[in-house]
């Protein structure tokens, strides 16, 4: 797929406004027909492709997800708040994909950039032009400040009833939104968590070698916590606006294990949880910002959970 044309613009021809798009298709002035912005010109060229990621089919397939909720059955509001950091590529491909995925449902998006040096503030300055910015909201920061920060930071400016955190490099794929949606409206539950450790779960792109760590990270804290979930470094999740309030202002982590310890206490307060099996996807663009620091940091963690929960 084109992908990377989707955020260059450098198709020869102009296409339509992507789903969701709320600006209209001609100029106020003259009439000629309008050009949407150049990171979404070529979105609606790429059609679903069985069995790959979301950067590889950047439309998405529907296989094996539920149906999109009624809007008219279910008046809830939800704030999808997307931590970045250098995701120019990412964050164009992902909105896309979740006005594709959600068009029947009442949502915003809120970005909380660290102040990327890649130019990703002016793709969701570009994005706003289509979108809307009452739709996508940029809550930008000076620098890099942490994972857990980022989310206080877009709960701040959240008016949601429920909130979705999931990351933008296309690792959690917006198709699998209307499940969890649909899960929490069957169940009441107050997290539903995406979990790669289940029947019809699993993970594309990694070696065996992270396989094993993340895997074996997963074991170490099922059996020192107990926390009633089965993927607990997993990072896409949906809350119910007031339970996350309630559950981060109990949390003092940073970095990635700062998501471990929201769904420990989580379940230490008696939270009702759900899961949603998905397949996690190794990001398609960029690097990863995962490394030898952060592995120190989450044994570090494990342990002040372990005597602290």
């Amino acid at each position: 797929v084109h992908a990377f044309g989707f955020v260059t613009g450098v198709h020869p021809q102009p296409l339509p406004f992507p789903p969701g798009s709320t600006r209209s298709r001609r100029s106020p002035v003259t009439g000629a027909a309008r050009r949407p912005p150049s990171v979404l010109r070529a979105a609606s060229r790429h059609q679903p492709s069985e069995g790959r990621g979301a950067g590889e089919e950047v439309a998405g397939g529907m296989e094996g997800v539920e149906q999109r909720p009624d809007r008219e059955k279910n008046g809830s509001k939800y704030s999808i708040i997307i931590p970045t950091y250098n995701e120019r590529v990412n964050i164009a491909i992902i909105t896309y994909l979740i006005f594709k995925h959600l068009r029947d449902v009442d949502f915003e998006i809120i970005v909380v950039d660290d102040g990327s040096p890649d130019g990703t503030q002016d793709v969701i300055k570009q994005l706003q032009q289509v979108y809307g910015e009452d739709r996508i909201l940029l809550r930008a920061r000076p620098r890099k400040l942490g994972l857990g920060t980022a989310y206080r930071h877009g709960l701040k400016h959240a008016s949601g009833d429920f909130v979705v955190i999931m990351d933008a490099d296309l690792s959690h794929h917006p198709k699998y939104l209307p499940s969890f949606i649909r899960k929490q409206i069957e169940t009441g539950a107050s997290i539903v968590t995406g979990t790669r450790y289940v029947r019809g779960g699993g993970v594309h792109g990694w070696n065996l070698m992270r396989k094993l760590t993340s895997r074996g990270a997963n074991v170490l804290a099922q059996t020192l916590l107990w926390p009633r979930v089965s993927d607990l470094t997993g990072s896409f999740r949906l809350y119910k606006k007031s339970v996350l309030e309630d559950v981060i202002n109990s949390c003092f982590s940073k970095g990635y294990v700062f998501q471990m310890e929201m769904i420990v206490r989580a379940s230490r307060k008696g939270y009702h949880i759900e899961e949603v099996p998905i397949t996690f996807v190794d990001r398609v663009f960029g690097s990863s910002k995962l490394g030898g620091s952060e592995i120190v940091e989450y044994l570090k963690g494990l342990v002040y959970l372990l005597f602290t929960t």
